[in-house]
């Protein structure tokens, strides 16, 4: 495992793994003034398993990891399939099939496919860096992102699949597309998007979910929809203004607001209420900071290392790890349309909990190898200066 590799410890990250931790210790406190002691409880024993994860996983040579990203990928295709389209997937009375029971096990396996499309995406750009700008090898890499994306996208889970997209555009960029092939693609996607948007806001659409347009609609028109599909995020905003500034937690306040107005699924997508709720203004500023320090982390490891491969996967987990962040604090706080997608370290959830420490386990990995400072990422005629 260690063979050949001289790591030096005083380059691994106490401080990126600190950031992650604290978050963790954050949502147990929040899981426990939500739900209770179980679901805290359970949080606790997922950070305890998260934090072995990344040590462990911090050991191993990434490199080591890399050469079976053939097979971590069809895996990750074979556990989407089986979701959606075998008995093994169950929907929660949801009508998203989003999770899979093997035995008395239930996993998401969408969670590890971002990591899986992270390493695979490294791997793949590695190899063809020096011919990323032909039409044919872009062309690839879009077929590669797609198929488990679209796999993701028909359970029904459009924000995972927006994720894998995210992670794919800012990896892509970063390993040197030209700027000449971004500007088309834009000229091609752009109104592509604004007319699909337009069509499923329609009567009658068929891409989207009832439920998926719905949220859309409440989204553009708030006070029509303010007692149905709007009603939870106009909670969660009461919620976060009801914490003030310090929070029921230091005002002393013992009052429930998510007691008396709903917020459903306050221990995951709307988990941010509840930290709001509790621990006020000061919080929320509090947990912005630590995501903001651990994407910087990730980005400042892709800067220091001289491989490649390890760039990407640095630069992948950054752009999972602020994306996800950014659009469930927004969906919290009514600035976006209401979507299932978990807050990272701080969702109840051992699958989403497990994929980030394994994500946060690789950066480490990368940060302990050999460094070199003031790299270039070459993108096309133009070069991104770090």
């Amino acid at each position: 495992m260690l063979k050949n590799k001289k790591y030096d410890f005083k380059d691994f990250s106490f401080s990126l793994l600190a950031a992650a931790l604290l978050l963790c210790l954050i949502s147990v406190y929040c899981l426990f003034r939500s739900d209770g002691a179980g679901m805290a409880k359970r949080q606790l024993i997922g950070v305890v398993l998260g934090l072995i994860v990344a040590i462990v996983g911090a050991l191993i040579d990434y490199h080591l990891i890399c050469k079976f990203a053939i097979m971590y990928y069809l895996i990750g295709i074979i556990l989407l399939v089986l979701v959606r389209f075998t008995s093994f997937g169950i929907d929660y009375d949801t009508g998203a099939y989003r999770w899979l029971a093997i035995g008395s096990v239930v996993i998401q396996p969408s969670e590890l496919v971002k990591i899986i499309l992270i390493i695979v995406l490294a791997v793949l750009f590695s190899k063809v860096k020096n011919k990323l700008n032909k039409w044919s090898i872009f062309a690839l890499t879009v077929v590669i992102m797609m198929l488990p994306t679209s796999l993701i996208l028909i359970q029904t889970d459009l924000s995972s699949s927006m994720v894998c997209m995210f992670i794919f555009a800012i990896m892509i960029f970063m390993a040197g597309l030209s700027l000449k092939i971004i500007g088309i693609t834009l000229a091609v996607s752009v109104p592509v998007c604004a007319g699909l948007f337009w069509y499923v806001i329609q009567p009658g659409q068929k891409l989207l979910t009832n439920k998926q347009q719905l949220r859309i609609l409440g989204f553009l028109n708030p006070e029509e929809y303010a007692l149905t599909e709007r009603y939870q995020q106009i909670n969660s905003v009461n919620a976060i203004a009801a914490g003030k500034v310090l929070g029921k937690t230091l005002g002393g306040d013992t009052s429930d607001f998510r007691l008396f107005n709903k917020v459903f699924v306050n221990e995951s997508d709307f988990v941010f209420s509840v930290l709001a709720e509790e621990l006020g203004f000061l919080g929320c500023v509090l947990v912005i900071v630590l995501f903001a320090f651990i994407v910087f982390k990730c980005v400042l490891i892709a800067r220091r290392t001289a491989d490649f491969t390890g760039k990407m996967i640095a630069i992948g987990v950054s752009a999972m790890l602020a994306f996800q962040s950014f659009v469930n604090i927004g969906v919290a706080t009514a600035l976006l349309p209401n979507t299932g997608l978990p807050l990272p370290f701080l969702s109840y959830g051992l699958s989403s909990l497990l994929s980030n420490f394994l994500a946060i386990a690789m950066v480490l990995n990368v940060g302990l190898q050999k460094a070199k400072h003031g790299l270039t990422f070459n993108s096309g005629e133009n070069e991104i200066l770090f």
